[in-house]
């Protein structure tokens, strides 16, 4: 059984890298297979086909970034510190899941309506999670604006975006762009 999660988990990771660099359309079966020395058969057998694979990779991903995130919003008593842990963690998890990220949210019209329905369960929790704390913050009046759903969506548009421009070796470290996103997010947000 040990063996068979290992095999399985390695041929999710190898696919991972292999999906995020040459999309999921582009990456084939037989790529991965290459890539990690075993045959096309033993593919299947983990995950039926492609599509198993990637719905595999969504769940494995999204279960994980949700409870991280979750977790987050139970740290404190004050929405407003609540609000920007989950802002700071959710920018470290996407640097952490950056190829998963790039997979689903950069490159979402690859998924098969199975997989768009788990992507856009997911994204409703995560949602509902900033919704909750924006809500909090709205009925104690320290909230500009009162429309929560496009306040939600900006924050979480600032936070994807930076999956697109963001690089490991330019000149701020992970943490130095998550606390200029969140000045930045606050800026907008609070009543001054």
């Amino acid at each position: 059984m040990g063996s068979v999660k290992i095999g399985r988990d390695k041929v999710i990771e190898t696919a991972i890298d292999l999906f995020s660099v040459k999309g999921f359309r582009g990456a084939s079966i037989r790529n991965i297979a290459d890539a990690m020395g075993m045959s096309i058969s033993n593919i299947y057998h983990y995950f039926g086909n492609k599509e198993g694979l990637l719905l595999a990779i969504l769940d494995s991903s999204t279960t994980t970034l949700l409870e991280a995130l979750e977790s987050s919003t139970r740290i404190g008593d004050d929405p407003l510190e609540r609000l920007k842990n989950l802002i700071a963690t959710h920018i470290r998890l996407s640097r952490n899941f950056r190829k998963e990220m790039k997979i689903f949210f950069l490159d979402e019209e690859h998924l098969s309506p199975e997989g768009h329905r788990i992507n856009v369960v997911f994204q409703e929790k995560v949602m509902a999670l900033y919704r909750k704390e924006l809500a909090l913050l709205a009925e104690q009046g320290r909230l500009r604006g009162e429309r929560l759903t496009i306040t939600t969506f900006n924050i979480l548009a600032i936070i994807n975006w930076q999956l697109r421009w963001f690089r490991l070796d330019g000149p701020m470290t992970v943490d130095e762009v998550s606390a200029e996103i969140i000045e930045f997010i606050m800026h907008g947000l609070l009543v001054e």
